[in-house]
């Protein structure tokens, strides 16, 4: 007898582009070894104050001295709460009348704020605006439920910038597709880019001229490294933006600036209090996020600012040299190879398009290096995973998808690790053009 018929979304569901590479590598038996750069999975040691926590989840002042692990309320800890607001207050920005739900990494939160935004096709609430390149995400989450996204493109030059389109562009879409809320990424996944506060005030108007929500995706928030002050839709005021009060909602997580991808924590801050209980409620569902990785990150509730933007300082200086070595290393290495520029998070995007055909398919160069590249370095046979860009747009049919030619580089290797990438990432893509004559 025939097994039962999968649902159709998981008969089309594909890994995600993040993923992409590591599950073709895993197949692989012949004792290469990886450099995973396609994930955003830091390699760094938590706050010293998390640390502690950890450490001293059996002693007499842990509440799982005895072994026990109940359910936090659903809208989490009350002391973990106050460490993401600790978090935003250390950046400079006012957080009385923000409200947050405690979630199960930030992606929980991105879904919450997704579902709870937008709407179903056909009905009363429009879909979701990204701006394209858009972190994978927010597509498999939206399709998940079967909410609606839509994007405007961003364009990125030979001189490695990325360009918003203006303002007017924006709106057209807006006009055209009726979106119920706007995505932003301030220190952007997956670009690197950096919006300054300018471009979050601009866009916050449209969001309220057209009675949208804005969704700003704060994960990486103090990462950034071109010396311009940080930007925050919780930066925007009504002298500002008038009419932005109750339409602002964050994404925080403990994953990046806290080096703690696998605790699963995160939050969805916002101040509109009713959009707050109905998260709740949706949550209940769900129970409560993880209650032991709630108390380790709790521990960021009591630390002063001071300490937190020196936090902020050292995790800065860390990224920022890699960044640049990676950048001018890989330009040096495969000469007309686009690199972003390295402004804010930890990323960039490398683009090829310059030294490839029309028919170049970053998806195949990327599964190639996972399942047959090498290259020989100091006795080892190496690989390098990265992630394809191509599922990180939306593309009308007919029109080529710039993220064909595009992937995207995490810096989350040992610096000894990441100093090797740009080797690895230019002999393996000589390799690949070798083989495909």
């Amino acid at each position: 007898m025939a097994p039962p018929i999968m649902s159709d979304h998981f008969q089309n569901r594909k890994p995600s582009p993040i993923r992409a590479a590591q599950l073709r590598y895993l197949e692989r038996k012949d004792g290469t070894e990886d450099v995973n750069v396609a994930i955003g999975n830091v390699s760094l040691p938590m706050h010293p104050a998390m640390i502690a926590r950890m450490r001293a989840i059996g002693d007499a002042g842990s509440p799982f001295k005895d072994g026990v692990v109940r359910y936090t309320l659903t809208a989490g800890a009350v002391e973990t709460r106050a460490a993401f607001l600790n978090v935003i207050a250390s950046s400079g920005y006012a957080t009385d009348g923000l409200h947050v739900l405690i979630t199960d990494g930030g992606s929980a939160a991105m879904e919450i704020a997704e579902l709870g935004t937008s709407g179903p096709a056909g009905g009363s609430r429009g879909p979701v605006l990204l701006i394209d390149a858009a972190y994978t995400n927010y597509q498999a989450f939206a399709k998940r439920m079967g909410r609606g996204t839509v994007s405007v493109t961003r364009t990125l030059g030979d001189d490695g910038k990325f360009s918003l389109p203006s303002m007017g562009e924006i709106e057209k879409t807006i006009l055209e597709h009726k979106p119920s809320a706007l995505v932003v990424i301030p220190f952007d996944n997956p670009t690197g880019q950096f919006y300054e506060q300018e471009s979050i005030v601009e866009l916050a108007r449209l969001c309220v001229k057209h009675d949208m929500w804005i969704i700003s995706d704060e994960a990486y928030r103090e990462l950034q490294y071109t010396g311009a002050k940080g930007s925050s839709v919780w930066a925007l005021s009504e002298s500002d933006v008038p009419g932005i009060t109750g339409r602002r909602i964050g994404i925080e997580t403990t994953s990046k600036v806290w080096n703690a991808c696998g605790l699963r924590v995160g939050a969805l801050v916002t101040d509109n209090l009713e959009f707050h209980k109905k998260s709740v409620a949706e949550y209940t569902a769900n129970l409560c996020a993880p209650a032991i990785a709630q108390w380790i990150f709790a521990a960021i509730a009591d630390e002063s600012h001071a300490d937190l933007k020196a936090w902020y300082a050292k995790q800065r200086a860390y990224y920022s040299n890699m960044l640049v070595s990676f950048t001018n290393d890989l330009r040096e290495r495969l000469p007309g190879v686009i690199v972003s520029s390295p402004d804010a998070a930890i990323y960039s995007v490398v683009d090829v398009r310059n030294l490839v055909s029309p028919e170049f398919d970053a998806m195949d160069f990327v599964l190639f290096s996972a399942s047959e590249g090498k290259v020989s370095i100091d006795g080892k046979d190496l690989t390098l995973l990265v992630a394809p860009l191509a599922g990180f747009y939306q593309m009308p049919a007919g029109k080529p998808n710039p993220g064909r030619t595009q992937m995207r580089i995490a810096y989350v290797e040992p610096p000894d690790r990441m100093a090797i990438v740009p080797k690895l990432f230019a002999d393996l893509f000589k390799q690949y053009m070798a083989a495909k004559g």
